[in-house]
């Protein structure tokens, strides 16, 4: 059988792409050579997530007494059986939100390894090794890489031969370890190091750049890390491991010189695309410097049936983006449409607490790119929301061209900078200047409220103002 789309992966990227086929009422086939949903559902944001919720309520029942006549405590965390649930939250999902919607949808899901033979006719085609056994042959009019990414772990003297946890395995131990180090500050070194911190863990993060979230602004790094030392957590930042060993049952590492101990190392610094086996070579599809398959602004590679989305593609490595990649693919692929995705005010969200959240461009970015602009800070203790909630920890950045006032970039850290960001992403797609926004209707007592605040803050001095004043 002749499919219109082969989807090698299964992940949010292979899905979109397939019920958007499904959709059209075109044929598909899906090749998956792992554990159906992709990173996602099984390692990633849902995993993570749900771990670092849970210890969210144990670190608010330990600090409740932040308020006058509350107390709360937390016992000592079973953290097996949190693992436990956990494993059964990803298996409910992984089932209702991919295997089940493949069967809903009319698509098969082909367990094994996919690797391109030579083309034959004038085509390329899959030949499937079966996860069972024996073999398959996939023909399409058209192919989808969404194969997505793993953790890549940096060349440390030791490493390998040590042993390390990836954000993958950390999420699949059975046991809390006394002490963790985290290399990597970057989201997932940020997130993993606050969870176990919250858990009871003691934890030190070493990131070699010269602060925590180095992509984002400074100010956000520092607001972090001003965190993270209220939690005990230890942060080194520019610094480097150059060496890690085990030695009496303990992880011993070498930073900028000085010998630390650890029951457990993690390291954090960042994912590479999955590629390894697919034989891209003989459809002519090129692969980048990182490995990423390389592709045009339609997602389409060199080889004009075949395609790439998510992870592997290079892009931004967020579940969302891949799905819009995914959608995309299929109407490029299926009907010719040639749509691309504009990325500048694409979101990105850091899930600590309080969260970082950012839109746009930063100072610095802006700088490289000639762009003339001003900048203001507004601290969360002039926002109302965050002193009622009695937590003044973080900040509201916004970056706007000088001239004219538009705003180019929003960093957000606060509780709640996720949803907050949602409205920046709205001004920065729409040129909203930032009289627009100071003027812009917001509910009072919330904390998307402080984006309006910083906003005025270009024009007027908001700790002047009373507590609902606009």
């Amino acid at each position: 059988m002749m499919f219109d789309l082969a989807v090698i992966g299964s992940g949010g990227a292979a899905f979109a792409a397939a019920i958007a086929a499904r959709r059209k009422d075109r044929s598909v086939v899906m090749v998956e050579r792992s554990t159906v949903g992709g990173t996602c559902v099984n390692t990633g944001c849902v995993p993570s997530k749900a771990l670092l919720a849970a210890a969210e309520a144990r670190h608010v029942a330990m600090e409740a007494g932040r308020f006058p006549g509350i107390r709360a405590d937390a016992e000592d965390v079973d953290f097996a059986e949190l693992i436990g649930g956990k494993n059964a939250l990803v298996d409910d999902m992984r089932s209702g939100k991919y295997v089940d919607l493949a069967k809903e949808y009319g698509f098969d899901i082909v367990a094994g390894q996919a690797r391109f033979a030579d083309e034959v006719g004038g085509g390329p085609v899959l030949d499937v090794e079966l996860t069972e056994g024996g073999a398959r042959r996939v023909e399409a009019a058209h192919y989808l890489i969404a194969t997505g990414s793993a953790p890549w772990a940096p060349p440390i003297d030791g490493l390998a031969d040590a042993g390390y946890l990836t954000s993958t395995t950390a999420m699949e131990l059975t046991e809390l370890p006394g002490s963790l180090l985290v290399v990597g500050g970057n989201y997932i070194g940020l997130e993993q190091a606050q969870l176990f911190a919250r858990l009871g863990v003691r934890v030190t993060v070493v990131e070699m750049m010269d602060h925590l979230a180095p992509n984002e602004e400074p100010e956000a790094g520092a607001a972090i890390a001003d965190v993270f030392a209220d939690e005990g957590i230890e942060a080194r930042t520019a610094a480097t491991v150059t060496e890690i060993r085990r030695a009496d049952g303990h992880v011993v590492a070498t930073v900028d010189g000085e010998e630390l101990r650890f029951d457990e190392v993690l390291v954090a610094t960042g994912r590479r695309p999955v590629t390894d086996g697919l034989n891209l070579e003989a459809v002519g599809v090129a692969t980048g410097e990182r490995g990423e398959v390389v592709v045009d602004a339609h997602l389409r590679t060199a080889n004009p049936r075949v395609w790439a989305a998510g992870d592997v593609a290079g892009q931004a490595q967020f579940v969302y983006v891949a799905g819009a990649q995914g959608a995309m693919v299929a109407d490029n692929a299926l009907d010719g449409a040639e749509r691309t995705l504009d990325y500048s005010p694409l979101p990105r969200v850091t899930f600590t607490s309080p969260a970082i959240a950012a839109v746009g461009l930063t100072d610095a970015q802006a700088g490289r790119q000639g762009v003339d602009c001003e900048c203001r800070v507004l601290g969360l203790e002039n926002v109302p929301r965050a002193i009622v909630n009695r937590d003044t920890r973080g900040l509201i950045k916004i970056v706007a061209e000088r001239d004219s006032g538009r705003v180019l970039g929003v960093t957000v850290v606060a509780e709640g900078a996720g949803d907050v960001i949602a409205t920046a992403v709205y001004a920065v797609q729409e040129g909203m200047t930032v009289d627009q926004v100071a003027r812009t209707w917001c509910p009072y007592l919330t904390m998307a409220e402080g984006f309006k605040l910083a906003a005025q803050t270009f024009t007027r001095d908001v700790a002047k103002l009373s507590c609902c004043a606009s």
